[in-house]
């Protein structure tokens, strides 16, 4: 496959996919239903995050990001693969469910790490 194809079908891909998300994680946050957000809510529950000093507008950006991220990746090197179909699945959810873990795990520690400076 080309290159610059793949390349481009990704971007199309996490374009679509951020703005969607954006889009979808603002309105709750205008409502002010923030326990709406599933995936900060992991992020406070697992690193024990104080609710009240998270920049809830700032973090459906970095939460859509990450969301594109690991939807756009995983679409992109799937479709690639000339494999048969349920080969392509096995290794699409393995790739989602790996790349989904190890990226909320860092930026679940990158903000406790910055809760814990701002307390000193």
């Amino acid at each position: 496959m080309n290159i610059l194809f793949i390349f481009s079908f990704w971007l199309i891909l996490y374009i679509i996919i951020f703005i969607i998300t954006y889009i979808w994680n603002k309105r709750k946050v205008k409502k002010r239903k923030y326990e709406a957000i599933g995936e900060m809510n992991y992020l406070i529950a697992k690193f024990e995050l104080n609710k009240k000093r998270i920049n809830y507008k700032k973090e459906i950006k970095v939460i859509s990001a990450l969301n594109s991220l690991i939807i756009s990746v995983v679409g992109t090197l799937v479709t690639c693969l000339q494999l048969p179909i349920f080969l392509q699945l096995a290794i699409g959810f393995v790739l989602l469910f790996a790349l989904i873990y190890s990226l909320y795990e860092i930026y679940g520690r990158h903000l406790y790490n910055k809760q814990r400076r701002e307390k000193k």
